[in-house]
């Protein structure tokens, strides 16, 4: 039996999105919908999909809705009429809980109600991937709604598309904001020191486009270490600072300037600025 996946939204992550599932052979058919038709029709071509209608996208098996959040409730209105009762349907939209969206499909449901007598409620599921999902490098947490978190064959499904974008975390709704503040936001925080490390190295007389690979590296596979060697960051940093060495001179420095203190106070701030939206 054939399975389909539609996008409503084709901008960088719901493009990165379809370019991490298109030729994985999870879906027979991607459909594509943007309002954006010359944008629509150039993602399609790319990646081998479909640019379709609003309804032909909305009525595929799975829906996932790559719209910003300020439209989001707009398009649930726009789709709830045409999604079938067997749909699993995820959002990315940043700061719209599971709530919000089960809120307003349930009072699309009453409005529809003599149409859909039986509907039971949609299964939802809230995602939330970040930009290095663009290289195939993201951090997805996924959140199901009550109707989902039951069908855990549809969960794994959901896990698949991710999967193809980097790792993925099923967590519950009330750490999402968490999850927005330690790694939705959190590439601009490390862009901004890779920022930093380059310009240190410029000053110090290395060329700006290596100190760039420099820098990046070596993120990159700082990274890497914890994901993978499983140990504690402070037992890697302590791997690094040697006696009376000149790594242990730098990080007393960044002790001293409060380092760590203004990471946890910007996640603080991102996690709070989440809460309000």
């Amino acid at each position: 039996m054939s399975k389909s996946i539609g996008f409503i939204g084709a901008g960088n992550m719901g493009g990165a999105i379809i370019g991490g599932i298109s030729g994985k052979g999870l879906y027979d058919e991607i459909r594509i919908f943007d309002k954006d038709t010359a944008k629509a029709g150039a993602v399609a071509a790319k990646y081998g999909a479909s640019a379709c209608s609003l309804e032909q996208t909305a009525s595929a098996d799975v829906v996932l809705l790559a719209v910003k959040p300020n439209v989001l409730i707009n398009v649930l209105r726009d789709i709830e009429s045409i999604i079938r009762d067997d749909v699993i349907l995820i959002s990315i939209a940043a700061g719209q809980n599971l709530y919000m969206i089960d809120d307003e499909l349930q009072k699309e449901y009453q409005i529809h109600l003599t149409r859909y007598p039986a509907r039971y409620g949609i299964k939802v599921m809230r995602a939330m991937p970040n930009t290095p999902a663009l290289v195939g490098e993201g951090m997805t947490a996924l959140s199901p709604n009550w109707n989902l978190e039951k069908d855990k064959e549809a969960i794994a499904e959901v896990v698949k598309i991710f999967e193809c974008l980097g790792r993925v975390e099923i967590v519950p709704e009330s750490l999402m904001d968490a999850v927005t503040g330690v790694s939705g936001s959190s590439p601009a925080y490390v862009f901004m020191f890779i920022e930093a490390l380059a310009d240190a190295a410029v000053k110090a007389g290395m060329p700006r486009d290596k100190s760039y690979i420099f820098a990046a590296q070596s993120v990159l596979g700082a990274a890497k270490m914890v994901l993978e060697t499983g140990r504690h960051p402070a037992e890697l940093k302590d791997m690094v600072c040697s006696p009376n060495g000149t790594t242990i001179e730098a990080v007393k420095v960044l002790e001293e300037k409060g380092f760590r203190a203004a990471v946890m106070d910007a996640v603080d701030a991102c996690v709070k600025k989440s809460e309000s939206m």
